[in-house]
């Protein structure tokens, strides 16, 4: 049995020489004086030799524990050599899997059941929310704290809403990472219950039509680029959202000087999923009203009470 007195003793001689202990572990002296942990075994009938570190780094007692652990590998059949190569593989392979780099695959898997605008504010919002946390951090390392950290700072600026889309996005990516084999639990799961609740009750609205009327006045006087008042006036008569005003294109309207003019919104340029914009075409289509030349009066009273006609 070797000792650590006799490890610690032992002197360099003109070639290498080995100091034994049991179970086929041995002290590898070098000529130049370095001595090496060695263990010998036999696997698949062929004699092989596995390294343990240098001594004194590596102690005569933690020697023979990576030596009892390799033969534990070795009864079950497995190479120890080989073992020990894909588990420091998968060490660095998982500190490689940032939440950023699965996030991002998991976006690019699933973004073909989204319209693209969809999509893109959906990677956006983990830009700008997930991202500068925790993003180079490794997935399978994160925790409920940390994920709740970085919603609460959204919370902050009072974007209760979009704290708990963000959560439930970065709970969708845990969920892909679970089934590659990346994660093995989702730590934003339970976080929804913590988040600050959403305003219960009805959201602020002007239902009626005068308080409507005095406020497409007064965005009318305001000081503003004609297009943008323009802009605003088309909103109030279509209410559509902003994103699919800014991006309209002349080729969607039809039949503006007929009977029944037509905005006919691509799906493409809706949010969703692709089930819900297959029906019915999917694309979002809004009537809209004859234009009016001054106080030109229409059919609609409220529409001639809405623009000031009598």
């Amino acid at each position: 049995m070797l000792s650590d007195a006799k490890a610690r003793a032992a002197k360099p001689r003109p070639k290498p020489y080995k100091l034994t202990d049991s179970n086929q572990l041995f002290l590898l002296v070098t000529p130049s004086g370095g001595k090496l942990w060695r263990w010998n075994y036999k696997y698949d009938g062929k004699q092989k030799c596995m390294a343990f570190g240098a001594y004194p780094l590596i102690s005569l007692a933690d020697a023979r524990g990576k030596r009892d652990e390799a033969y534990s590998v070795l009864c079950e059949g497995r190479d120890p050599t080989v073992a020990k190569k894909l588990k420091i593989e998968e060490n660095i392979d998982a500190s490689r899997r940032t939440f950023e780099r699965v996030a991002r695959e998991w976006h690019e898997n699933a973004k073909a059941q989204w319209a693209k605008i969809h999509a893109a504010d959906i990677i956006r919002s983990l830009e700008r929310d997930a991202f500068p946390a925790f993003g180079n951090l490794p997935i399978a390392q994160l925790t409920p704290p940390l994920i709740l950290a970085a919603l609460r700072e959204i919370e902050a600026r009072g974007s209760i809403e979009t704290a708990k889309r963000v959560r439930q996005r970065i709970s969708a990516v845990f969920v892909y990472a679970i089934a590659q084999g990346i994660a093995a639990s989702d730590p934003a799961e339970k976080l929804g219950a913590v988040l600050k609740p959403l305003r219960k009750g009805r959201q602020p609205a002007i239902t009626d039509l005068v308080p409507l009327r005095k406020m497409i006045i007064t965005a009318e006087q305001d000081y503003a680029r004609p297009v943008t008042r323009l802009a605003l006036r088309f909103l109030a008569l279509t209410a559509v959202r902003p994103s699919e005003l800014r991006g309209a294109y002349w080729d969607e309207f039809e039949d503006l000087n007929g009977k029944e003019p037509l905005w006919r919104i691509p799906s493409a340029r809706m949010k969703g999923d692709l089930d819900r914009k297959e029906e019915a075409d999917g694309d979002h289509l809004v009537p809209l009203a004859r234009r009016l030349t001054g106080c030109e009066r229409s059919d609609n009273q409220d529409e001639n009470r809405l623009l000031g006609c009598r």
